[in-house]
């Protein structure tokens, strides 16, 4: 079973988006020690996530660190994210065998990278004040060939959610993929 688990951060993820997860594996590490959790950035530098929180991530895209699970969380910076080839070649980059999380809106960046066409994703159903289109609505724009699903999805090489209690539900089950 593997046992690391790589968090993207960017300017404007959504602080419970991936620290909540982070959370998680921190207590999980106490009966495993094996366990890994670490935070990815597109650099080295300081992201400024969303409540003006500062994080220094561990790795940048570039160090390409060895993990079975890559998470991407949600967050205003996504709208920026889906643009970022770095990430996007990063995404596809990755071994077949690592398992493809996402919280809320983080879904947009596999969904754009083409990793959700043909499979059930989701993300979040209700929109904030300022957007005209809810993000699952965008997600299906983004990702025409996606599957949407209005609930969590556990699938065997993908998990998306669209709140974080279901996010944190699904942390911890074994993290292996057979693509």
């Amino acid at each position: 079973m593997g046992k690391r688990l790589g968090i993207y951060i960017f300017d404007n993820a959504e602080v419970i988006d991936w620290a909540a997860p982070t959370g998680v594996f921190a207590v999980a590490r106490r009966m495993d020690p094996e366990l890994d959790t670490f935070l990815i950035a597109d650099t080295l530098t300081p992201i400024v996530a969303t409540a003006g929180l500062r994080v220094l991530p561990k790795y940048g895209l570039n160090d390409k660190p060895a993990m079975d699970a890559f998470l991407i969380p949600g967050g205003l910076g996504t709208r920026a994210e889906i643009h970022n080839r770095r990430l996007l070649d990063f995404v596809t980059a990755l071994p077949s065998g690592t398992l493809l999380v996402s919280v809320c809106t983080g879904s947009w960046v596999y969904g754009v990278a083409g990793l959700l066409d043909g499979i059930r994703a989701t993300n979040r159903k209700n929109g904030d004040p300022s957007e005209t289109l809810i993000p699952i609505d965008r997600l299906a724009q983004l990702a025409p060939r996606c599957v949407i699903d209005r609930h969590r999805v556990v699938d065997s090489c993908q998990w998306s959610c669209n709140n974080v209690p279901k996010m944190v539900k699904q942390s911890v089950p074994p993290m292996k993929c057979n693509r």
